[in-house]
């Protein structure tokens, strides 16, 4: 049995909505195979966004959704996706068939998803391939007040009178790599230069510096600097981070496999830790961590299209497990991380969706985010387990009081074995009724698909508060106090 010790006085932080945030990128069929279908369309949609992935989204509180990308961003330019005669241009992110990009969906029509499923928009600023300007003129387009500028004019012009509201701002994305292929000590100048532009737009916007891929700290410690007394005064610090395993594909995996993928998920902790400590040493403890991109890369070519759609992946007890884990990692440190953003949305990475035609389904991640979104708003507190340092037998947890509730949520590492889980109080009752949902499967390596769109999904019952429960082998699980 393992036991874990709910410290109650010990409270870490207030969970930041944004921390279960979605990303969605002009890649794949990430827009149109999956969330866009066109207003003309047969298929059932709400100015142009397939209805049924619309009315999901809103389950499960999405707080904030990245756009338009990712590498896509760093060759976007805004005034592609206004107005009605919008070009057409090569999108070498699309897939192997090198579909065009035909600009249906642009600035009017993403916040109008946004609004949609009530989630606030995150804009990735492209500091590789356009100027200062460039982005300063987009920024005064979509928030100078009414009247107020010719770009403002334009604005109404194109339909929307009144100022978008876009409280987020990234400046770059991966210019270590796909956006400019750039030196720290020079992505750093370039981010002050561009940075002091778009404060001097957005005085109260949040700013994103772009930060590192993965555990490579010597990004962090070279660009760190620079961001010292930067006039811009940047609010976060934007890492990726994907995980997984070269060991196979999403739908093969075996113990060895499925382990080394945990193990690579958990190295999330160590790039939180150092990262936050390298920006702490320079007096940047007001630089927040924001994780806009992370999840498990599998091979493409596994999901419904069979390969039309880049990087599409299926999604199995595996993927819902990397993301307990990882949404349970961001909640024991939500003193640090600001926000973070899953990818991708659909028909992509470690996705929620996945849709073709006049099909749609949610996969085992969506079901994690709907049983953890409770976090959202609440005050996370210290979870101590015993006996949790294989691997192999560890249960990853998390837990937080919101409204004279506490919510505990579970994952269960082990391959082969159930767990027995006793939840022990400390400095506070933790109340005389309990209901757990719990996400499992006899075969973890169990899918949802178009004929069998409910093969995984997660079960609700009532359990006694003082009794131990029974996670089984790969469960996940919410166990709701009040």
């Amino acid at each position: 049995m393992k036991d874990i010790y709910l410290v109650y006085p010990k409270k870490i932080g207030n969970i930041s909505p944004e921390i279960y945030g979605h990303f969605s990128e002009h890649i794949g069929g990430v827009f149109y195979d999956g969330l866009w279908v066109g207003k003309n369309s047969e298929i059932p949609n709400i100015r142009g966004f397939r209805k049924d992935l619309i009315e999901k989204l809103r389950v499960i509180k999405p707080a904030v959704l990245r756009w338009p990308g990712g590498c896509y961003a760093e060759t976007y330019h805004w005034r592609d996706g206004i107005g009605k005669n919008r070009p057409t241009r090569i999108n070498w992110w699309t897939g192997f068939d090198h579909r065009m990009e035909t600009n249906d969906v642009g600035t009017h029509e993403f916040l109008d998803l946004c609004e949609l499923i009530g989630a606030k928009p995150y804009f990735a600023a492209n500091l590789t391939s356009m100027t200062p300007m460039d982005i300063r003129n987009w920024m005064d387009y979509c928030l100078s007040p009414r009247g107020s500028t010719t770009l403002a004019l334009e604005r109404e012009k194109n339909g929307h009178p009144d100022t978008f509201d876009i409280p987020f701002w990234g400046v770059g994305n991966e210019n270590w790599g796909g956006g400019g292929n750039m030196m720290p000590e020079f992505y750093g100048d370039e981010c002050r230069r561009y940075g002091v532009i778009m404060r001097n737009v957005a005085p109260n916007a949040e700013l994103y510096a772009c930060g590192t891929n993965g555990p490579e700290f010597s990004w962090t410690q070279k660009l760190a600097p620079k961001l010292v007394n930067a006039d811009a005064k940047f609010n976060g610090f934007a890492m990726h981070y994907y995980c997984g395993t070269k060991r196979c594909g999403p739908l093969e995996f075996d113990k060895a496999a499925w382990d080394e993928s945990l193990k690579s998920a958990s190295q999330m902790e160590t790039i939180i830790n150092r990262n936050w400590n390298i920006l702490s040493g320079y007096g940047l403890d007001n630089v927040k961590l924001i994780v806009d991109e992370w999840g498990i890369w599998h091979p493409d070519g596994t999901g419904p299209s069979k390969g039309y759609n880049l990087f599409e992946q299926q999604s199995t007890i595996n993927d819902a497990m990397i993301s307990a884990l990882t949404l349970n990692i961001f909640n024991n440190h939500c003193d640090k991380v600001r926000m973070a953003n899953v990818a991708q949305l659909v028909n992509n990475l470690h996705c929620l969706f996945l849709a073709g035609g006049d099909q749609m389904i949610v996969t085992p991640t969506y079901h994690v985010f709907d049983m953890f979104k409770e976090h959202q708003g609440a005050d996370a507190i210290e979870s101590i387990v015993t006996d949790n340092d294989d691997i192999t037998h560890r249960v990853s947890v998390s837990a937080s009081v919101k409204n004279g509730k506490t919510l505990v949520t579970l994952g269960n590492f082990s391959f082969d074995e159930s767990v027995e889980i006793r939840i022990c109080p400390f400095g506070a009752e933790i109340g005389n009724k309990a209901t757990m949902t719990l996400l499992s499967a006899d075969d973890l390596r169990a899918h949802n698909t178009f004929d069998a769109s409910e093969a995984v999904k997660p079960v609700t019952m009532s359990v006694d508060p003082t009794k131990p429960i029974v996670l089984p082998k790969g469960g996940i699980a919410a166990v709701s106090f009040e």
